[in-house]
């Protein structure tokens, strides 16, 4: 008899919802997780960067208090209590994820899981980190196992890890990842981060605000390069204004130590000497898959290392999914946590689907990026006829008064009925204002309906009712297009 009707290995934003929504549904379900609950974006993720990137806004707020009639004298900050602020807010949410994994009757068992068949399992206590002393992440290998664990079903939601530059240098001190970024104690004088998507952007805006000079290398020809080509752009100019150095199509060729710190060479169309306190590597994430024994379960990865799954979050062994980032579908907790859902839901009998073409996404730079749906290009790419609009932020009351009038609204539509494709922002509060566009999408609105719909004034939320009579013709508050 197994000792789990679930048995779920990784408790991240997929992981822990997966287990709480499997014991909701009956199931006696055991939970594995080598660090506290909450996984990368509790810990080492979304929460933690966007606390500190609070209080990074605070400071730039308050430093420019007296636009807004308001005056206050040495304005300064302290990063200890920064990273303070950070901790407790890292820790209030997993112990509060913790209360609810109990509350709902799952077990969770400390250690690393490793597969001795398609769903059995050995715990073994997670060794020391090599980046983090006395934490569990990025553990070496597993010591004696602790216990082993038979399930009905398994659930594979172990995520990612930041990936590694491949070239000299890469593993020199001083140069580090986003986890390895939470480690340092001070703002750096001088860093240089290595990709310009959201990560890297993120700890640009916040680096530089807390008053290090900043140098971004990007391989691609923009920042954010996911992003609508117009957003990297606006992004590129607004960094541009504050004095961050964004170097585009290059890349960085290797990293050297000097008397000073560190050099970072860097080639492309303008090679450069680039000299750094820090290197902060933001070029992707890679499955979490090390000593998982996949291969003793008989799942099978692709190329990239990811685990391929159905519908359903079913690999290609029976009773076994994979759910959030090891899948490699999209990178994001909230995905995570949809998957996690649908996994359990499907293992219970209950009908579930997710819709991957309308997932929104959110960078918290400064200003926010936030998008769902097709860009122009893709629009244009998988065939639609399309018409494009635009709002900008400096045209809304609301943001007049907000103080934060930079950034516009693009919506992408069909050119025929209107239907919304996608949706485009950057701006402030764009990561709430994305909802809009993700329900709109959803929902198979239409430019007219969005229009139609009375939006409370003043609001930055009535900028999507502006942009969709942009995009029919017929502005307000904005002159028309020349057509």
């Amino acid at each position: 008899m197994p000792d789990f009707d679930l048995l779920v290995i990784g408790g991240g934003p997929g992981g822990y919802v997966a287990a709480i929504r499997a014991a909701q549904r009956g199931l006696s379900v055991g939970l594995v997780e080598k660090e506290r609950p909450g996984g990368v974006c509790l810990n080492w993720g979304c929460i933690p960067t966007k606390a500190m990137l609070r209080s990074a806004e605070v400071f730039h707020t308050v430093t420019a208090a007296a636009e807004f009639g308001v005056y206050a004298d040495n304005v300064r900050y302290d990063f200890g209590a920064v990273r303070q602020r950070k901790d407790g807010i890292v820790k209030e949410l997993t112990d509060g994820v913790a209360g609810l994994l109990k509350a709902n009757g799952v077990t969770v068992i400390e250690g690393h899981a490793r597969f001795t068949g398609p769903t059995s399992v050995e715990v073994s206590e997670a060794g020391p980190s090599p980046i983090f002393p006395g934490g569990p992440r990025y553990a070496a290998a597993p010591t004696t196992a602790l216990r082993r664990i038979e399930a009905r079903d398994v659930v594979v939601a172990t995520g990612s890890v930041p990936a590694r530059l491949p070239i000299p240098g890469a593993d020199l001190p001083g140069v580090i990842t986003s986890d390895g970024a939470f480690g340092l104690t001070e703002v750096p004088g001088r860093v240089v981060i290595v990709g310009g998507s959201a990560v890297g952007a993120e700890w640009a805006s916040l680096f530089h605000t807390f008053g290090a000079e900043v140098t971004i290398v990007e391989m691609q020809d923009r920042l954010v390069p996911v992003e609508d080509a117009e957003i990297g752009a606006a992004l590129d100019r607004s960094f541009g204004k504050r004095g961050i150095t964004v170097l585009t199509g290059a890349t960085v060729q290797s990293i050297a130590e000097t008397a000073g710190g560190l050099r970072v060479t860097v080639g492309g169309p303008k090679p450069a000497e680039l000299d750094a306190d820090v290197v902060l590597v933001g070029v992707g994430r890679r499955p979490n898959t090390a000593d998982l024994g996949l291969d003793v379960a008989g799942i099978t990865t692709d190329a990239r290392g990811f685990v391929p799954v159905d519908e359903g979050l079913r690999t290609g062994v029976e009773h076994v999914y994979a759910i959030g980032d090891v899948t490699g579908k999209a990178l994001l907790a909230h995905v995570a946590s949809h998957q996690g859902i649908v996994a359990a839901d499907v293992i219970t009998g209950h009908p579930a689907h997710i819709d991957y073409a309308v997932i929104p996404a959110a960078t918290f730079t400064h200003p926010e990026i936030a998008s769902v749906g097709l860009t122009e290009a893709a629009a244009r790419e998988a065939g639609h006829e399309i018409v494009t609009a635009r709002f900008p932020f400096a045209a809304l009351g609301r943001a007049k008064t907000f103080g934060e009038t930079e950034g516009f609204v693009k919506i992408v539509a069909g050119q025929r009925h209107g239907e919304v494709l996608g949706v485009h922002i950057i701006g402030p509060s764009a990561s709430d204002l994305i909802t809009e566009g993700a329900l709109a999408i959803s929902l198979e609105a239409t430019l007219d309906e969005l229009a139609g719909t009375i939006h409370a004034h003043p609001t930055l939320g009535e900028i999507g009712m502006e942009t969709a009579l942009a995009g029919l013709g017929m502005p307000l508050h904005i002159a028309p297009r020349k057509r």
